[in-house]
């Protein structure tokens, strides 16, 4: 019974791949259970059970007598729209990766820390070439972190948020912004976080992400004062000109 529920489960991983990858484009019919069945090398039971997986998250709609047609699949700006602010992301961010720095301290094999720390490597060149802004590094030092727990679901879910945070245009400037300010402070609070994994101290490991993102949060509060101010300003000198004595000063 579990070698059957472990390979329904493979087939549902490889239709759902073979959907993401475009190889079943929304709205068309999936092969035949016959067919799917030859293709994985499984049973048609397995491909069946497989189907009322794909089914019950939505990938999928099964019309009788028609066949299994392939469902669009909603972006994670579908889901989260514009109603979402930065601060939740953040906030949400610091929960989670918080506690994946920590159980990554004491997960995380040789090799993976070899890439975390070529990661790093990548972000500190990166802040110092001030002609190039990219987030790539920055979101390979976390995924290799997220990875590192060996807990899929914590890694699918940072996973999702860094998703969040590229695909809403709002949240993905206020990040950059937060970014492009205090870029030593940046990578020294990177390499708090490097530091702690690396002596697999998990108390450290947190502690540091969680400061990393206590910084973010009160750099991105005051950047959003600061453009409050400025916007008060703008706002308040246009009033002035607007109802100043000269606007309605008659001509001779």
């Amino acid at each position: 019974m579990a070698g059957q529920q472990r390979l329904y489960r493979r087939v549902f991983d490889q239709i759902t791949t073979l959907i993401e990858s475009g190889e079943f484009n929304p709205g068309s019919r999936l092969p035949t259970e016959r067919e799917l069945a030859e293709r994985f090398g499984v049973s048609r039971p397995t491909v069946r059970e497989a189907i009322i997986a794909l089914e019950a998250t939505n990938r999928v709609s099964v019309k009788t007598g028609s066949g299994v047609y392939v469902l669009e699949q909603l972006g994670r700006g579908a889901i989260f729209n514009s109603e979402v602010s930065p601060f939740e992301v953040l906030e949400a961010r610091v929960l989670l990766e918080g506690e994946s720095a920590a159980l990554a301290a004491k997960m995380i094999t040789d090799d993976q820390l070899a890439l975390l720390n070529e990661a790093f490597g990548e972000l500190a060149k990166e802040d110092a070439d001030t002609s190039f802004s990219s987030a790539d590094a920055d979101r390979k030092f976390h995924t290799i972190i997220a990875n590192a727990t060996h807990n899929r679901v914590l890694a699918k879910q940072i996973h999702d948020l860094w998703e969040i945070q590229e695909s809403l245009d709002h949240i993905k400037r206020a990040h950059q912004a937060v970014c492009a300010t205090e870029g030593a402070k940046r990578i020294s609070e990177h390499k708090a976080i490097l530091d702690a994994i690396s002596r697999h101290d998990s108390r450290a490991a947190r502690t540091a992400m969680r400061g990393h993102f206590s910084n973010m949060l009160e750099t991105m509060h005051a950047d959003m004062e600061q453009q409050a101010v400025e916007e008060a300003r703008v706002k308040g000198s246009q009033m002035r000109e607007r109802f100043s004595l000269g606007v309605f000063t008659t001509g001779e």
